[in-house]
């Protein structure tokens, strides 16, 4: 398949590597420059898209991120961009698009479970941003759409753990957090592929919710550093379980996180001492 690639970031890069080795054609829209030798590369601007130059696609991975966090970056970068894209695939014979999303668009707040069956109950703008973008995917392509909700991508840097280890004695309560390794998150975008018909939407996640302040302690504990202390036993955060990705019979490389994270620790200490 010729399989274009709409915003190329670290989870893309991941991704495209598999499906070229797998045989496939690779375009991809970014707005800088890119160097790896096996796709077809464009600098565009996705508000004024343009493919009339482009090869028929079939399949399309839309992975857009905002530059920040602002209500109006979501608005530009997620909903903004969701009608020139259409409107420019519209001379390709598209089977798939494939949308990565958020699991931001779930509102749950007090650590109650979510999986997805769950509403779509958005508590900040930000999330409600991103469920209209998904609902305009789903109208644009009500039989070609699938939506994937990750939960909190890690496995590119322990830079920012190590500064909340460092900075954190206290933690205000209990915090669910959930999160899924970016190499399961690509290779499960790749093995979409591979299904005769996806599902319209999957929530991506290791099935591990973890309080947020284990994982601070376990952090501190492994540079050697003072613990936090809990301030309240008070729930927040969702619990995230993604049933529909397992039985899809995809199967996880990165079930436990602890044991990437002290990988990428021994690696970080390897360096610093050679």
């Amino acid at each position: 398949m010729h399989i274009l690639f709409i915003g190329y970031g670290k989870t893309s890069q991941r991704l495209a590597k598999q499906l070229f080795q797998q045989g496939h054609q690779i375009t991809t829209i970014s707005q800088s420059p890119k160097t790896d030798t096996f796709a077809t590369h464009l600098i565009q601007d996705v508000h004024q898209l343009d493919l009339t130059q482009v090869p028929p696609v079939d399949w399309v991975y839309v992975l857009l991120s905002p530059s920040q966090a602002s209500i109006e970056a979501y608005q530009q970068t997620y909903l903004d961009s969701v009608p020139p894209i259409v409107q420019a695939l519209k001379s390709h014979p598209i089977k798939r698009v494939v949308i990565v999303s958020s699991t931001r668009v779930y509102g749950e707040q007090n650590a109650e479970c979510v999986n997805d069956e769950s509403l779509i109950q958005p508590h900040d703008a930000q999330g409600e941003i991103l469920r209209q973008m998904e609902f305009a995917w789903l109208v644009a392509y009500p039989q070609q759409a699938s939506i994937i909700r990750p939960s909190g991508i890690y496995g590119s840097s322990i830079a920012r753990m190590c500064k909340l280890a460092q900075q954190t004695q206290t933690y205000p309560n209990i915090h669910y957090s959930n999160r899924i390794h970016i190499d399961d998150l690509a290779r499960f975008l790749a093995f979409l592929t591979q299904l005769t018909q996806p599902a319209e939407s999957y929530i991506v996640s290791n099935n591990q919710p973890i309080p947020l302040h284990e994982v601070i302690q376990w952090f501190q504990q492994q540079l050697g550093l003072p613990l936090l202390s809990l301030q309240s036993t008070t729930l927040s955060g969702r619990r995230i379980y993604a049933q529909r990705m397992l039985n899809s019979g995809f199967q996880l490389q990165h079930p436990d996180c602890f044991q990437d994270y002290a990988a990428q620790l021994q690696t970080a200490s390897s360096n610093q001492s050679t």
